[in-house]
């Protein structure tokens, strides 16, 4: 990958366009086009025809991009999805362990690293909450993705990190719930009649508009391409956005948990 954005930016800068121009000719930001060409992002595939237009169809970039593969820090079973992800033009998540990565801060991901056995070391904390990270630049992806999250209540009262972390991330949450494109619910914690017993999951869907799943436990990960099995897992996230409190109202007791801190 910074093999791939090494070629980016020669070709960028050959053809005399700051990544600011660029991003406007290919129609993503600057700081996605920045995180392709430092490597941190893989490119999905609109990226790469516009900027084979852009500087000059040498097919260099259109040949290359089937060869990456996804930077170190994602579990083995993970990187299939996380692939499937960066083509998304909508992409659901539904989560009762853990915060979503893709909303997660810095720290939170750090705490959350640590917290997991087997013991890490510096190395390996950093890499994977880099990882973690670099996958947040699908808020920047031109055109953009409608994003839908429905978190239980209790991990947000958990503390995970400490009151600070805690505090840090919830702001963030009603930053992040503002974007136009982000829809996010919180699942209270008196819910009797709940779709989610079986687990997190995960949906999104491409440009052909063809559907996946994603369902994952504590080593491992099943993509779901079934449209049988996909047409399930659609059927449960319908019911558990009915069953969470509304946009509004999710922000509204993400105030009041930040407030009582």
């Amino acid at each position: 990958m910074r093999t791939f954005g090494a070629v980016v930016q020669a070709l960028r800068e050959h053809a005399g366009l700051s990544r600011e121009e660029f991003g406007d000719v290919v129609r993503f930001s600057k700081h996605t086009v920045a995180s392709v060409e430092q490597g941190r992002r893989m490119p999905d595939r609109d990226f790469v025809e516009r900027a084979e237009t852009a500087l000059g169809n040498t097919g260099a970039l259109r040949r290359a991009a089937p060869h990456l593969s996804r930077q170190a820090g994602l579990a083995s079973w993970f990187r299939q999805w996380a692939r499937l992800e960066a083509q998304a033009v909508t992409l659901w998540t539904y989560e009762c362990r853990v915060i979503p990565g893709l909303l997660q801060t810095e720290r939170y991901a750090r705490a959350v690293t640590e917290s997991v056995p087997p013991v890490k070391d510096e190395e390996q904390v950093a890499k994977q909450v880099a990882a973690r990270l670099a996958r947040q630049t699908l808020f920047d992806r031109r055109p953009p993705i409608a994003f839908s999250f429905i978190v239980e209540q209790a991990l947000l009262e958990r503390g995970t990190g400490g009151p600070d972390v805690t505090r840090e991330l919830l702001d963030h949450l009603l930053e992040r719930s503002s974007q136009f494109n982000v829809e996010l619910q919180i699942m209270p914690r008196h819910q009797p009649d709940h779709a989610g017993f079986d687990g997190p999951l995960r949906l999104l869907a491409e440009h052909d508009n063809r559907w996946f799943g994603y369902a994952e436990g504590q080593r491992g990960g099943m993509l779901i391409s079934d449209p049988k099995e996909v047409g399930i897992t659609l059927q449960r996230y319908a019911k558990l956005r009915s069953q969470a409190l509304t946009p509004a109202d999710s922000r509204g007791l993400l105030k009041r948990l930040r407030g009582a801190l």
